[in-house]
């Protein structure tokens, strides 16, 4: 309940600032480099966490789901930008789907409001899922990864990346190695993370500064990971774990 009321509010206190991105970051080290329009430098450290989860396997050519589409930065950076057949950007959030069917334009580029323990697709009709740093909002993880497996077709892929605090990571583990698929790899991506995150704090701060009363600016600094918030200094001392993984459905 606290996911379905925040999001759309945020989406409401943020579209005026034109906020594409609600993820961490990503930075490398030495820095990944990768080139990018004036329209995307600002967000450079978020779009290279979709760059560095989106590019494990090739994508050009196939359909994909994103499921917890945020508001649609990712979808637009790698339609653009990789060339699928088609991409489906899914999130709970109305107000947040409303917001990217008006500011992503892009061919090939589709949104949808729904579930992501429910997903409104036939089985088996999607080449890669997509999923970026939002499963741990998820009332019934496994029903999700269900439901991932349930629309990937056979050789498909599962993209996703996400974190855990330590005392969480063995039943995270055990519901991945559950879902009917092999993995193909899995990265510790915390350092970067904490990069990214540094990289954005700035911004951050005069977002939230901006945007939220005073009495929800130290959940809005946690949120978004700024230096010294409790997300920022949990991955920093190790208390918590993000990891991008590459998985492959295996069967029917």
């Amino acid at each position: 309940m606290v996911w379905r009321w925040w999001y759309p509010f945020l989406t409401r206190r943020t579209r005026q600032e034109g906020t594409l991105f609600l993820n961490y970051g990503y930075e490398e080290a030495p820095a990944m480099g990768i080139p990018l329009g004036a329209g995307d430098e600002r967000d450079r450290a978020c779009i290279q966490l979709y760059h560095r989860v989106a590019t494990q396997v090739p994508l050009a050519g196939k359909r994909i789901l994103e499921v917890s589409c945020g508001h649609g930065g990712g979808a637009s950076y790698l339609t653009r930008t990789l060339e699928p057949a088609g991409y489906t950007g899914l999130d709970l959030n109305p107000t947040g789907i409303r917001f990217c069917q008006e500011r992503h334009r892009v061919k090939g580029l589709d949104f949808i409001q729904g579930d992501a323990e429910n997903l409104p697709f036939e089985p088996g009709i999607f080449d890669a899922v997509i999923n970026v740093e939002a499963s741990h909002c998820y009332p019934d993880f496994p029903r999700f990864l269900a439901e991932v497996a349930r629309v990937l077709r056979p050789g498909g892929h599962f993209l996703y990346a996400d974190m855990r605090f330590r005392e969480g990571v063995a039943e995270w583990e055990q519901a991945l190695a559950a879902a009917p698929w092999q993995i193909q790899s899995v990265r510790d991506i915390s350092a970067e993370v904490v990069r990214g995150m540094d990289r954005n704090s700035t911004r951050s701060l005069d977002l939230v500064a901006r945007c939220l009363p005073k009495f929800m600016r130290g959940l809005g600094r946690d949120f978004a990971g700024t230096k010294g918030s409790r997300l920022h200094n949990a991955l920093v001392r190790g208390e918590m774990v993000y990891r991008a993984y590459s998985f492959v459905k295996v069967g029917g």
